[in-house]
């Protein structure tokens, strides 16, 4: 019977070759969960395990959620919209971005809701870019002194 002669290096590194030349074809997946209790402006849901904190998930009907009590079964979702049309059973996706808010001088003596969309009559606001709502604090030495 004839002998093996591949050594375990010489599978490490076709196996790396193969890892660093993979490129995935075909569908995209997403995390879809499932509303399982509606009330009071809250949402639980359930199945989405990749969830992280604060970030925003938009229900079927396109209004969007905030993600706040990551539980092992469930998620706490604070909804930021009309809450009437979101019901037991409906469908949950997650958008991957995390909580932040629109940013630039447009926003100067403008009146906004609090999800930053312009109710004075006035038009769109132009932005010059989106910051997220919780930002690491600078370190002592990095701030000015007072």
């Amino acid at each position: 019977m004839a002998e093996l002669t591949i050594s375990p290096d010489e599978i490490r590194a076709a196996l790396d070759s193969y890892v660093k030349s993979y490129e995935p074809k075909g569908a995209v997946t997403e995390e879809v969960g499932t509303v399982t209790l509606a009330a009071d402006g809250i949402a639980q849901v359930e199945g989405l395990p990749g969830c992280m904190a604060n970030e925003l998930l938009e229900f079927e009907d396109g209004t969007l959620g905030l993600a706040l009590n990551l539980d092992v079964r469930e998620i706490g979702v604070v909804v930021l919209g009309e809450f009437t049309g979101i019901e037991e059973g409906q469908t949950v996706r997650r958008t991957g971005d995390v909580l932040s808010v629109a940013v630039g001088d447009g926003y100067l003596g403008r009146v906004v809701d609090p999800l930053g969309n312009p109710i004075d009559g006035l038009g769109e606001i132009k932005t010059e870019g989106r910051r997220a709502l919780e930002l690491q604090a600078p370190g002592v030495m990095q701030r000015k002194s007072v």
